[in-house]
């Protein structure tokens, strides 16, 4: 298993890694083309997640009313939930898959920083990939990213934040009564989960190397614009179908 991880993900990662910082000597700079590279490479994995993410959301006081119809018949609201999403042909499970295949990637990377920042292994270099000999860790000619950032972790953390908030309910106003009780519970434990996740992106990101932190910094904001975007564009896209339907 691990000789399969080796060759698939980190060697072509490490030399990837190497081959462009022979020709851009600065890793930082390199960090910042692996990842405008992998998000190119799972572009459409993450539109798919995004989407996903976004139809769940929208269909959450839905689902909500289903709960309380069927209040104690654990059956019918399994029913009429997955009937719910049929309609509405959304994939529940649609936002897993781009992160169970980012996981192995970024693991792989963290090896691969780890390697190239703190050591001179070169081992496993291909044959057309100049060995560089020494990396130097230092980006901007002050910045050690071999060594843990809390500035690149509050970042981190920072923009794990503004895509969390693009994603949260809002709490539903006081006058809607009883029914919307469960509606502001499921709201209330989006909001934890918003400075939940924010927080435990910073303690982890304190204790990666910096260039780790980077990435991770640098993906989550690629991600966050790219769902912005999604997002203006579907309400520019329903705001038309409503004109079209009051013509």
């Amino acid at each position: 298993m691990r000789e399969i991880f080796e060759f698939l993900l980190y060697q072509p990662l490490f030399n990837g890694f190497v081959g462009l910082y022979n020709i851009i000597p600065d890793v930082g700079a390199v960090i910042l083309i692996i990842t405008i590279v992998i998000r190119l490479v799972l572009y459409p994995l993450t539109k798919q997640s995004i989407a996903a993410q976004k139809a769940l959301s929208d269909l959450q006081p839905k689902l909500e009313e289903i709960k309380k119809k069927h209040k104690g018949d654990q059956q019918k609201i399994a029913q009429e939930t997955m009937k719910m999403y049929k309609e509405n042909k959304v994939n529940p499970f649609g936002s897993c898959l781009p992160l169970l295949i980012q996981l192995p990637i970024f693991l792989a990377l963290y090896w691969v920083l780890r390697g190239a920042l703190t050591t001179d292994n070169f081992s496993l270099l291909y044959s057309f990939v100049s060995n560089p000999e020494h990396i130097n860790p230092v980006t901007l000619g002050f910045f050690d990213l071999g060594k843990s950032s809390i500035i690149l972790a509050i970042f981190a953390g920072a923009a794990q934040y503004w895509q969390a908030k693009m994603m949260s309910r809002k709490k539903p106003p006081k006058k809607a009564g009883e029914g919307s009780k469960d509606e502001g519970m499921m709201a209330m434990m989006n909001k934890q989960m918003l400075y939940f996740m924010p927080f435990l992106t910073v303690i982890i990101g304190m204790q990666l190397p910096g260039g780790l932190t980077l990435y991770w910094f640098l993906s989550t904001l690629t991600m966050a614009l790219q769902q912005k975007f999604m997002f203006r564009k579907k309400d520019s896209e329903e705001i038309d179908v409503i004109k079209k339907e009051e013509n």
